[in-house]
């Protein structure tokens, strides 16, 4: 970064340590902001701070509010007998823009992965154990469809069982609208065991 004034260097600097920007991607972003009016940067930063410092998570999903609990955990028209288990709070707007699930959530920030030394105990498991109460009629475990993922799942199916709530996974298989020989062996076969009957 020499080749850069220090302002600059430090301002790509700091781009690349966002998730996704690679060198030439903070460069492009660090040229962007400079070209934009003081105004403009100025509602950037107070963004960001903003956010921030009003940003918490819900003491009972663990999702991202502004407000505790959170908007769906208060809202009395969602099922609360029907939990939905995610990785991240991101999965959350995932599962909202669907519009067809009108349970709660719990949000585990993380997935089990030893190899990045992640274990259960540094995900949100204790607290979802805590949540199912004799009411809680299923348990939806929707973690991602990888090897982490399913590692997760597995191991909140063992832990959950024996307590007596029904646990369920979520489909996995063919996307809507696709071609089966671009389609690869493993969501093939994932599509052939989560088939059902017309």
């Amino acid at each position: 970064m020499a080749r850069y004034p220090k302002p600059m260097a430090r301002l790509i600097e700091e781009l690349v340590r966002l998730p996704g920007i690679g060198p030439k991607t903070a460069q492009r972003l660090a040229f962007f902001l400079i070209n934009q009016t003081p105004a403009q940067v100025q509602s950037l930063s107070e963004a960001i701070i903003q956010a921030k410092q009003r940003i918490i998570y819900c003491s009972q999903c663990f999702h991202l509010t502004e407000d505790d609990p959170c908007a769906i955990c208060s809202d009395s028209k969602r099922n609360k007998n029907f939990i939905c288990v995610v990785e991240e709070p991101r999965d959350v707007v995932a599962m909202e823009r669907t519009k067809s699930f009108d349970g709660v959530y719990h949000v585990l920030h993380g997935a089990i992965s030893p190899l990045e030394g992640i274990g259960p105990n540094d995900l949100k498991v204790k607290e979802l154990v805590a949540r199912i109460a004799p009411e809680v009629e299923e348990v939806v475990l929707a973690t991602d469809p990888d090897v982490e993922g399913e590692a997760t799942a597995m191991y909140l199916a063992r832990l959950l069982k024996p307590i007596g709530v029904k646990v369920t996974r979520m489909a996995h298989g063919m996307p809507v609208g696709g071609d089966l020989e671009y389609v690869d062996e493993v969501t093939l076969s994932k599509a052939l065991e989560g088939r059902r009957e017309l």
